[in-house]
């Protein structure tokens, strides 16, 4: 439950607050992982590929990503972000990493140890 109420508490931070979480999950995935086309972001967040449609279309009109043609094959079209989409996720990283450190600022050295500690094993649980 902790873990939960931690993720729903960064996500506050968000710099857009229309955008759902599935939005900006495929914002983030852009950002970290780069163009991808739609069926790639589709498998990647585990949804159909007519649901990262709706999602890509609301966040085309929103300004955030764009589409063209695929270098290697010009059937295929590939998402990117646009300049407004790198500094939303930019902005939204700014926020939810000053809100984090400032609350670890607040604890002890203990605590903020044992934190940084279980930071690699949350790493591994949550690639699974």
């Amino acid at each position: 439950m902790a873990v939960l109420r931690l993720a729903r508490r960064l996500r506050a931070e968000r710099a857009d607050d229309s955008l759902s979480d599935g939005q900006f999950a495929v914002l983030a995935i852009l950002s970290v992982h780069g163009p991808h086309a739609l069926g790639a972001l589709a498998e990647r967040e585990r949804v159909t590929a007519p649901s990262m449609n709706r999602t890509v279309n609301c966040l085309e009109s929103a300004g955030y990503v764009r589409r063209e043609a695929d270098e290697d094959d010009a059937r295929r079209v590939r998402i990117l972000l646009t300049d407004a989409g790198i500094d939303l996720v930019a902005e939204t990283v700014r926020r939810r990493d000053a809100w984090l450190d400032a609350v670890l600022d607040s604890l002890p050295e203990a605590d903020r140890e044992a934190v940084a500690r279980a930071v690699p094993l949350l790493e591994v649980i949550a690639a699974r």
